[in-house]
């Protein structure tokens, strides 16, 4: 046997223990995820949570957050209040003990709590551990009792904030007596500026957002939140009585293809996990676990899909167990009910996942007694069982609703199999579109359109592609283009309104299919950004009304199929001029023709015109259209980069745009007819072209 060297071996000198707090103060990451603002916001969660469990248990009714100047949160709830008295085995009061004992707590073994967000026991005391102070108020038994840490260190500090003299001192300290009967707890406490970044803050719109999120899905609740770091206080109460189906109808942004239907049940399971004996050993043992599930859904006539999930009110943005059961059933139950009703024949293909999910809205919770979650963080849910359960209720519940005679409840659920079919079909459809039009390379593609003006260069960054109104115009942009990099595509007249037809029909249409195989990146969800011929694509059409309905055609048509392209700041309108006014006595040096886009610009540049002594040929000329330029003029005012004006289309807010495009381009005229009677008053009568 080889002997080593304990000068340059590795011998038991070189390990290190760390006992208590001190493994989360040298690992953070390992229990909050990160040291910025989504580690800060994980310490919030853990400690609402904690009150949140008191609600899922029927004690808790009011839930309360605070942000203060100083940095530092509390949390309020008027819940039990955390146990005080003392815990025999360790010799501390209860509430010591979850604070500063990792694995602590009331959720181990089914006995304090059925179902709970807090599972492994070091909520509280981690961001404990982080904190550079942390205050702990409990009303309990008539009496306030209180306890302050430093770094998860229990003492007394002497004075405010996380910079006063401390003193460590296990144990509580007695607030003084209770004016009624109140139970509840409050913790403050003031993040370590040694652990986290200097710019990790709390964000008050992730705040709303899951405080909003746990109102729903705990009916009844009321949970309050207050921002105090600037001069204006802003205070937010969340509660609403109608559960995951007013979630879900919150989550809907898009017209109704049938109600909100509510899928309900349970199951059970075998786990074997340690539980804590009389004598206080931990013995493995084999305990019955009861997963209730409770599911909305509800499908829309948009396409896209929204799922959240939930355990015990934790969100699981990353799904798990649960959600694969959901979705299996989701399938397998819908392609049953598609053959019976014969919507597929004998041999369709089945309809896949994603055919069902789209325009699905929908809410998927479950509550089991100690989930098993991947990491502390519990993003995926890793019970085995729960994917068994949830599916075998979600499946039977569908069946039942399919099996309804009600007239309401048959009507809607054929819409929504007619739906799922027509998504399969515009799957199939768009599938083969593109396969179609993948071109070889960038500039060899025969399948072009023939009316395509294609420039030579093939630097996508370069190169522009001008869609074009009609024929006339074309031939005056193709003399005014510089062939080198400019692309002229002409449409005719209006084309179809994309937002009521359908993914088929859009595919059929000739002016479509030519804009989308022009651009060679496909369309919808398959749309590759990278494989676009043009670095910018440019709408030009006449400064009139019909133009501006043409513009909003095209940008619809970009915004439902090709949204990358506008998301990247690549889709423009050019910005034609509305007159020419020719200056009879320019002056040397100085332009004869000058050109005006509205007007207001028009009477601006007359009354400086007249100012200037200067006189202009009348009548002033008043474009009707692109094609009444001559090339130089187009090339001058819209095409030629140094001197044209374009409108760069953003998509800041893809929500409100998508909503917008809806009201005024979608097939539901009501709101339409509403928008337009509100809006008439506000109509400039004088610049109707009429």
């Amino acid at each position: 046997m080889t002997a080593v060297s304990t000068e340059t071996g590795y011998t038991a000198r070189h390990l290190s223990v760390l006992e208590g707090l001190e493994a989360v103060r040298k690992r953070p990451g390992m229990y909050i995820g990160s040291t910025d603002s989504r580690g800060l916001m994980h310490c919030l969660w853990e400690i609402v949570d904690n009150a949140v469990d008191e609600a899922l248990a029927g004690f808790c009714r009011r839930i309360e957050v605070e942000l203060f100047p100083d940095g530092s949160i509390e949390v309020r709830d008027d819940g039990r209040g955390i146990p005080v008295d003392i815990e025999p085995k360790s010799g501390l009061a209860g509430v010591e003990l979850v604070y500063t004992k990792l694995h602590a707590g009331g959720k181990f073994g089914g006995g304090s709590y059925g179902a709970s967000g807090g599972l492994h026991g070091v909520g509280a005391s981690v961001v404990n551990a982080l904190s550079a102070r942390l205050d702990v108020e409990v009303d309990r038994d008539g009496r306030v009792h209180e306890i302050s840490f430093r770094r998860g260190v229990p003492g007394i500090f002497d004075g405010d904030g996380p910079t006063a003299k401390f003193k460590k001192k296990s144990g509580l300290r007695d607030g003084g007596a209770l004016r009624t009967r109140a139970t509840g707890t409050r913790v403050r406490w003031w993040l370590d500026k040694q652990i986290f970044l200097p710019d990790a803050e709390v964000s008050l719109d992730e705040l709303h957002v899951r405080a909003r999120q746990t109102a729903f899905l705990v009916p009844g609740l009321t949970i309050a939140v207050r921002d105090s770091r600037l001069e204006q206080v802003v205070e937010d109460e969340f509660r609403f009585e109608g559960g995951i189906s007013e979630f879900t109808e919150f989550l809907s942004r898009d017209e109704a293809v049938c109600d909100v239907m509510r899928l309900q049940g349970s199951g059970h399971f075998h786990e074997t996990v340690p539980v804590l004996d009389e004598q206080g050993h931990m013995t493995s043992t084999e305990v019955e676990r009861e997963l209730t599930v409770d599911v909305a859904v509800r499908w829309g006539k948009g396409y896209e899909t929204t799922v959240r999930s939930f355990v015990n009110v934790i969100a699981t943005p990353k799904g798990g167990t649960h959600i694969s059961g959901f979705e299996r059933a989701l399938a397998r139950t819908i392609n049953e009910q598609l053959r019976e009703t014969r919507l597929l024949k004998n041999g369709d293909d089945p309809v896949t996942k994603e055919d069902i999910l789209e325009g699905l809205t929908a809410v998927v919770t479950v509550r089991v007694p100690e989930p098993q979650f991947e990491g502390q963080t519990k993003e995926v849910l890793g019970t085995s069982a729960a994917a068994r359960i949830v599916a075998h209720v979600v499946s039977r519940e569908l069946k039942q609703l399919f099996a309804s005679t009600k007239r309401a409840h048959k009507l809607q659920l054929r819409a929504v199999l007619e739906k799922i079919v027509a998504a399969a079909k515009a799957r199939i459809a768009a599938r083969e579109h593109r396969d179609n039009q993948r071109r070889k390379s960038a500039l060899e593609n025969s399948a072009l359109p023939a009316k395509l003006v294609d420039c030579r260069s093939d630097d996508v960054d370069r190169s522009e592609l001008f869609i074009v109104e009609g024929d006339s115009a074309l031939g005056t942009a193709r003399a005014a283009r510089d062939s080198e990099f400019q692309a002229l595509l002409p449409i005719r007249g209006k084309i179809l309104n994309v937002q009521k037809a359908s993914v088929a029909d859009m595919l059929k249409n000739a002016e479509c299919a030519a804009i989308i195989q022009v651009i060679g990146a496909g369309s919808g969800r398959g749309f590759d950004l990278d494989a676009a011929r043009y670095g910018k694509v440019i709408l030009m059409a006449d400064a009139d009304v019909d133009g501006a309905h043409i513009r909003c055609l095209l940008l619809t048509l970009f915004h439902r199929y090709m949204r990358p392209m506008i998301e990247a700041g690549r889709v423009f309108a050019a910005v034609p001029p509305l007159h020419r006014i020719e200056v009879t006595n320019p002056g040397r040096g100085k332009d004869k023709y000058i050109y005006t886009y509205s007007d207001a610009e028009l009477l601006k540049v007359l009354r400086d015109l007249e100012r200037r002594g200067k006189r202009w040929k009348d009548p002033i000329q008043r474009y009707k259209g692109l094609g009444e330029m001559d090339a130089d003029q187009l090339a001058e005012t819209t095409m030629e980069p140094r001197h044209r004006t374009l409108r760069r289309v953003r998509i800041e807010d893809a929500e409100t745009a998508e909503q917008i495009f809806a009201l005024l381009m979608g097939s539901d005229v009501a709101p339409r007819r509403e928008f337009i009677v509100g809006s008439a008053a506000e109509v400039d009568r004088d610049a109707i072209d009429a």
